[in-house]
C-alpha cells in the first residue's frame, strides 16, 4: 500500500476514492445495458431469434445479481481494490473473446456467465461497502449518486453504442466496451485504498469519539452465508428482498434489455430509441440522487411505495402510447426519475435492520433478488415477444408486479439504527 501513503485533498479525498468507483460502477453498467444495443445487430448477423439473445442476457443480469452477496464478501476477504481490479479484468477479456463468437452458446458464456460474474463484483453492493466504509455523514445521499453511476453508464454508453452497431455492426461495440473496463484497471490499482485509515484518514463525517471497528478476517463463505442465515430470519428481509425482485423485473431486465427492441417493433431506429434510454438515464441520475437526499430525511417505505406505484402505472401504460417523439420523451423523463430511485431507501432499511457490519452482505442478497427479477423478465417478455409477436402482456404484467411491490413496501417494520462500532463493511 505503499503507493497510496500520501494523497492530496486531505479528508475530501474520500471523494476521489467514491469517484473512482463510480466510474467501475458506470462500466458495469454499460457491460450489462450493452446486451440491448445487441439484440438487432446479432440477430441480422446470425439468424438468432430474440429469445435466445435474451437467454444470454438474462444469464448475465442472474450472475450480475447472484455474485452480489459473494462479492461483498471477497471485498472483507480480500480487500476492494482486489476485488475490483479483478473483475474489470475478467469483463475485459470475457468481452473481448466474444468478437470471435459463432455460436448462440459462445454469447452465453462470454457475455452471460463471465462478463456477469465480473459484472457482479461492480455493482451496487461495491457502491454498498464503500459508503459504510468511507461515509458516517450523508450516507443516503453518496449511496443514490454512486447507484446514479447505472443511469449515467446508460447515458454515456447506450447512444454511442447504437451509433456504432448502427454503422459499424455488433464486433466494434464489443471493442468499445472491452476497452472501457480495462482502461479502469490501473485507476482503480492508483487511486483507490482500501479503507480510509490506510491513508490516515476518518470516514467522512466521523467525530474523533467514533469507534472505528476493526476488519474481520474471516473465511469467503462464512461471511457470505452467515450473514444470510442471520437475516433470514427476519421478514424485513424477505420483504426487501420480494421488492427488490420487482424493481430488477420492472427496470434493467425488462426497459434495460428489451426497449430498443419495443421500439423497433414500432418503426423507431436503435440511435433514437436508445437517445430515449439515454434520457431515461440522465433524469434517474437526478432522481437517484434526490431519493438519496430523500432518504436522509423521509422514511424510507412511504418513499418506496411512491416509487414502485408510479413506475407500475408508466409501465402498463406505454405499450398503449402512440410511440411518437412526445409520448417516448414523457416517458423517458417520468420513468427515468424513478429508474433506480429504491435503492438509497432499500439500503437504509437493510442498515438500520442488520447493522453496519452485515448490512452490505445481507443488501448484496437483497440485490441478488434484484437480478434474478431482472433475468426473468429479460427472459419472459424475449419468449413473450418470440411466441405472441408483441411486448404488450409483459409490459402490462410488469406494471401490476410494480403496484404489488408497493403494497409490500408499506408492510415493512423499522427501527431505529442500533448504536454500534463504525464498521468498514467487515
Amino acid at each position: 500500500m505503499n503507493s497510496i501513503q500520501h494523497r492530496p485533498f486531505g479528508q475530501n479525498y474520500v471523494f476521489v476514492a467514491a469517484g473512482v468507483v463510480f466510474l467501475a460502477l458506470l462500466a458495469a453498467a454499460g457491460v450489462r445495458a450493452a446486451p440491448g444495443v445487441l439484440i438487432l445487430p446479432l440477430g441480422n448477423a446470425f439468424g438468432w431469434t430474440r429469445d435466445s439473445i435474451s437467454l444470454a442476457a438474462a444469464v448475465g443480469i442472474f450472475f450480475y445479481g447472484m455474485v452480489g452477496p459473494f462479492a461483498a464478501a471477497l471485498m472483507q476477504a480480500i480487500g476492494i481494490r482486489r476485488t475490483l481490479i479483478g473483475a474489470l479484468a475478467l469483463m475485459a477479456l470475457s468481452i473481448a473473446a466474444s468478437a470471435w463468437m459463432s455460436k448462440p452458446w459462445h454469447l452465453l458464456l462470454s457475455w452471460g456467465v463471465f462478463s456477469g460474474i465480473g459484472s457482479g463484483c461492480v455493482a451496487m453492493v461495491l457502491g454498498a461497502t464503500v459508503v459504510n466504509r468511507w461515509f458516517v455523514k450523508h450516507r443516503g445521499l453518496m449511496m443514490g449518486l454512486l447507484t446514479a453511476s447505472t443511469a449515467t453508464g446508460t447515458l454515456a454508453f447506450l447512444p454511442v453504442l447504437a451509433s456504432i452497431a448502427q454503422h459499424g455492426g455488433w464486433r466494434p461495440v464489443i471493442w468499445t466496451v472491452s476497452a472501457a473496463c480495462a482502461l479502469l484497471i490501473p485507476l482503480a490499482w492508483w487511486l483507490l485504498p482500501e479503507r480510509p485509515e490506510d491513508i490516515g484518514l476518518r470516514p467522512y463525517g466521523a467525530s474523533a469519539d467514533d469507534v472505528i471497528a476493526e476488519p474481520e478476517k474471516r473465511k469467503l463463505l462464512a461471511i457470505a452465508f452467515g450473514a444470510l442465515a442471520r437475516a433470514s430470519k427476519h421478514r424485513t428481509f424477505w420483504f426487501l428482498f420480494a421488492t427488490f425482485f420487482i424493481c430488477g423485473f420492472t427496470t434493467n431486465g425488462l426497459i434495460g434489455t428489451h426497449f430498443i427492441a419495443l421500439c423497433g417493433d414500432h418503426g423507431i431506429p436503435e440511435v433514437r430509441a436508445a437517445s430515449v434510454m439515454a434520457m431515461m438515464g440522465a433524469f434517474d441520475l437526478i432522481g437517484t440522487t434526490l431519493s438519496g437526499w430523500l432518504t436522509d430525511r423521509y422514511d424510507p417505505r412511504k418513499l418506496l411505495f411512491v416509487y414502485y406505484a408510479l413506475r407500475g402505472l408508466s409501465l402498463i401504460w406505454l405499450p398503449y402510447s402512440d410511440f411518437s417523439l412526445t409520448s417516448l420523451s414523457l416517458f423517458g423523463m417520468f420513468y427515468g426519475l424513478d429508474w433506480i430511485a429504491t435503492v438509497p431507501p432499500t439500503l437504509r432499511l437493510a442498515s438500520e435492520a442488520f447493522g453496519d457490519r452485515d448490512a452490505p452482505v445481507v443488501f448484496g442478497w437483497i440485490a441478488a433478488g434484484h437480478q434474478i427479477g431482472a433475468a426473468s423478465a429479460a427472459l419472459f417478455a424475449g419468449f413473450m415477444r418470440t411466441q405472441g409477436g408483441s411486448y404488450l402482456q409483459p409490459f402490462v404484467i410488469a406494471g401490476v408486479t410494480g403496484l404489488v411491490a408497493a403494497g409490500i413496501a408499506l408492510t415493512i417494520r423499522r427501527r431505529p439504527h442500533s448504536a454500534m462500532p463504525l464498521a468498514a463493511a467487515g
